[in-house]
């Protein structure tokens, strides 16, 4: 099991607070980084915390252009009530995101269902807080994105022309089962953010995941250029379908986004007149909207989730883990300790975040232990 050092949560936020202060963003944008910082942490997300949201901001965000500090959102006037589009204009994705699935929240209570899209998008990070988020507050959420990089080669292919674009669902069943079930995966077979985490930690990728800058595999995480789909063809046209999808809310060409990934595309002027950004999609769906009412043997709309989950986790399959678990008994653990739970490298990366700000380091070994 591994041993981990417990950072004080209030530490923590004010930190990440202070480095998207220090940035440019208002205080509500750094509220909402620091909101979902914290979030993804507390929840064991290790590739999509503050050390990865301030390193895409710093490479492809305030620092480049890619995200702008302070923007407003534009919406877009459509004829659709239950629907909404917006111009991003570049706004801070943690913002973004949470904005809009609250705005689905409030569409899906008048409508049964509401969505949102996006252009002009700044990645978002971990999707599956979002649809957590609104599953503990009892809805059917899903979203998506593109991702800020093309970094995931085709099935049968040799170049990244894809990004590791995410898929994210949230069901709230926690009266079934004690938390909600989420399905948030990358459609490449690990995210770049699990590559960088595995690099800090000095430990080897799975096979199938990666290969190297000539596209043969490999299992070094320092070797690891690009990205492989999950599921071989499965994986590559759910990663398509997202690109696809974004193109239809106004998306640009993969290669370029973030201002291009593989080197021969950075060594190209950029093409007049295209764009660099990601597209988002959220949905929320209310559970009465769905519900037909006709559960067997009189069963509630309650008892009838919790009776198939149990039938799935029945039958031998006891000790199977349910999407979603993992995320809930890091959550526990979190709670537990009383801060969130960082490794020695993790701490040293948040302390390069520290000098940034001039807030005073922290030393690991000073911090309480707590084996997870």
């Amino acid at each position: 099991m591994p041993t981990y050092h417990v950072f004080p949560t209030q530490q923590h936020n004010d930190l990440v607070r202070a480095a998207y202060l220090h940035r440019g963003y208002t205080a509500a944008e750094a509220e909402d980084a620091a909101r979902f910082c914290e979030m993804a942490s507390a929840h064991g997300i290790r590739t999509h915390n503050a050390i990865k949201a301030l390193h895409l901001d710093h490479l492809f965000g305030s620092a480049t252009g890619g995200c702008k500090p302070g923007a407003e959102i534009e919406v877009i006037a459509k004829k659709f009530e239950a629907s909404e589009v917006w111009d991003g204009k570049l706004k801070l994705g943690q913002s973004v995101a949470f904005r809009a699935m609250e705005r689905c929240m409030e569409l899906a209570d008048k409508y049964g269902v509401g969505q949102v899209s996006v252009d002009n998008a700044f990645h978002y990070l971990w999707g599956g807080g979002y649809v957590m988020d609104a599953a503990k507050k009892g809805y059917i959420a899903y979203t998506n994105c593109t991702s800020t990089l093309a970094e995931v080669v085709p099935f049968g292919g040799k170049f990244p022309v894809l990004g590791t674009n995410p898929h994210s669902w949230g069901l709230p069943t926690q009266d079934a089962c004690g938390f909600p079930i989420v399905i948030d995966w990358a459609t490449s077979t690990v995210a770049m953010g699990r590559v960088q985490q595995l690099k800090r930690e000095g430990k080897p990728l799975p096979p199938g995941a990666a290969v190297d800058a000539a596209g043969n595999p490999t299992t070094d995480a320092n070797e690891a250029a690009w990205l492989l789909p999950f599921g071989a063809h499965k994986g590559y046209g759910l990663s398509l379908l997202i690109e696809v999808m974004g193109g239809m809310i106004g998306g640009s060409l993969p290669t370029l986004r973030g201002g291009g990934g593989h080197p021969d595309i950075k060594a190209q002027p950029f093409p007049a007149g295209e764009k660099r950004t990601s597209s988002f999609y959220f949905q929320v769906i209310h559970p009465d909207a769905i519900s037909s009412g006709l559960f067997a043997k009189g069963r509630t709309f309650a008892d009838n989730v919790k009776a198939v989950i149990d039938d799935i986790l029945g039958h031998g399959n006891e000790g199977c883990m349910l999407p979603g678990q993992p995320e809930a008994q890091n959550a526990a653990h979190t709670a537990k300790a009383g801060g969130l739970l960082f490794s020695t490298a993790e701490v040293d990366a948040l302390n390069e975040i520290a000098r940034e700000v001039g807030f005073a380091e922290v030393n690991a070994a000073s911090l309480p232990s707590y084996e997870a």
